[in-house]
């Protein structure tokens, strides 16, 4: 009897063991599903923050994109305001006068020698900076002179202009027949002077030079002369004038 006893008591023992130890099992295994789950949530909540900066990030990029767009948009349109500007602003006009040390000589185109300094040294920088201020591309020289009559003989423009004008020739060979010619000679001589530093120096790029002459014609004031003002010397009328244009396309009106 004891021992059927003692064996029903072992077993009976066994299957308590087993069932403690399934318990145990199911806790831990409940236990571990629970560090699981807050391990998933803690990994939630880090992946928001780190997406959370990242978004602000992108936003911050798509900001700055269009700033740039507009700063750039901003840029384009001062430019074409600049080119407006330039396009209807009004150049100066540079006045050179028959005076002094630039005087010439009566019925002469020759420049003096004083008049080469001036012109290399604030003639041409004034010009550069106004042609590039104005987006010029076209220089005018007008020589004007007073009423006296200009009678110095027989004038040999006709014959000889075209190759003063290309250098062939120095401005010495050309004679004055009118104040007209005499005009015209003095402004070529300053424009030979011109696109020889244009081309020798390398500046002035860019520019065509025009020489015209307005003889007596034009008063400083811009009025046309009178016909009773006396036909003698007058040195304030004696100039060259260099004006800035932009010369355009060639139209025929029909």
């Amino acid at each position: 009897m004891m021992n059927r006893r003692s064996r029903h008591t072992d077993s009976h023992e066994d299957l308590n063991i087993w069932s403690a130890f399934t318990d145990l099992m199911s806790n831990a295994f409940m236990i571990l599903l629970l560090f699981l789950f807050i391990v998933i949530v803690k990994s939630a909540i880090s992946q928001k923050n780190l997406q959370q900066p990242l978004s602000n990030i992108e936003d911050l990029q798509v900001k700055a994109n269009k700033t740039n767009e507009l700063e750039q948009q901003v840029t384009f349109l001062q430019r074409k305001l600049k080119s407006v500007k330039q396009l209807t602003d009004t150049p100066p006009i540079i006045l050179i006068k028959d005076e002094g040390a630039y005087r010439f000589a009566s019925g002469s185109a020759e420049l003096p020698q004083p008049m080469y300094r001036y012109i290399w040294t604030k003639i041409v920088p004034e010009i550069e900076r106004h042609t590039k201020k104005y987006n010029i591309n076209t220089v005018e020289i007008i020589g004007h002179t007073d009423g006296q009559v200009n009678g110095s003989g027989m004038s040999n423009l006709d014959q000889n202009l075209e190759n003063i004008a290309s250098g062939n020739l120095p401005v010495q060979n050309l004679k004055a027949g009118s104040n007209a010619d005499l005009g015209l000679m003095r402004s070529l001589a300053l424009v030979r002077v011109l696109r020889y530093i244009q081309t020798k120096e390398g500046r002035l790029q860019g520019l065509k030079f025009r020489a015209y002459s307005a003889a007596q014609l034009i008063l400083p004031n811009g009025e046309f002369a009178s016909p009773l003002i006396p036909r003698q010397e007058d040195s304030t009328r004696r100039r060259i004038e260099i004006r800035f244009t932009r010369l355009g396309e060639v139209t025929e009106v029909k």
